[in-house]
């Protein structure tokens, strides 16, 4: 997914623009991605404080799409084990911002591919017809 990574380059985790971009074409692309998967996309192994410092950053991109009235894209980055975003997506973040008030184990799958579908129709390529 990043031509960086692929050419052993690492992007820091905290470059907003760059993080915004893969997520971006992910979104175009209608597909999600583990903390693990983005990571990686950025040149690093996981590790629990790179996730850490990723969900910062991920924090600030979603911050920037509501200001710009864009869906936000946190969303997309999910657990390997059960395809739903973290605990700080759930506990005092977008998902409490957007007034969801459920679990945020399985049962909470129907909300989580809600959201990534309003990012998948924003970011839809358009035709030119």
């Amino acid at each position: 997914m990043s031509d960086w990574a692929e050419q052993g380059f690492t992007v820091p985790i905290s470059d907003v623009a760059h993080v915004r971009a893969i997520l971006v074409e992910a979104a175009k692309r209608r597909c999600t991605l583990s903390y693990s998967e983005m990571l990686l996309a950025l040149g690093h192994r996981f590790t629990r404080p790179k996730m850490r410092a990723l969900c910062k950053t991920l924090d600030a991109i979603d911050e920037s799409a509501r200001t710009a009235k864009e869906p936000d894209l946190a969303v997309l980055v999910v657990r390997e084990s059960d395809g739903l975003p973290g605990q700080g997506w759930w506990v005092g973040g977008p998902a409490q911002r957007m007034g969801y008030d459920g679990p945020w184990t399985g049962a909470a799958a129907a909300f989580v591919l809600r959201m990534q579908r309003v990012a998948f129709d924003y970011w839809e390529p358009k035709s030119d017809a």
